[in-house]
């Protein structure tokens, strides 16, 4: 069976493809730290904003990775 993992917590999107006979496949992984860095934290708005952004592509990069 594949498994598409998608996790969108405080300041990272990530998404992955994972068989559960063969493993992980393919994995692709964004970062918010730069854009955060000029608050000295994680700003919840511009996080889940950048999030919705990001899910999309990284979606469509993660199987033609594998």
């Amino acid at each position: 069976m594949l498994v598409l993992g998608i996790e969108s917590s405080c300041d990272e999107t990530g998404v992955a493809l994972y068989d559960t006979e063969a493993g992980l496949i393919a994995h692709q992984l964004h970062t918010q730290m730069a854009m955060h860095a000029e608050y000295g934290g994680v700003v919840p708005e511009l996080a889940s904003r950048d999030h919705i952004r990001r899910v999309i592509p990284l979606t469509e990069a993660c199987p033609a990775d594998a």
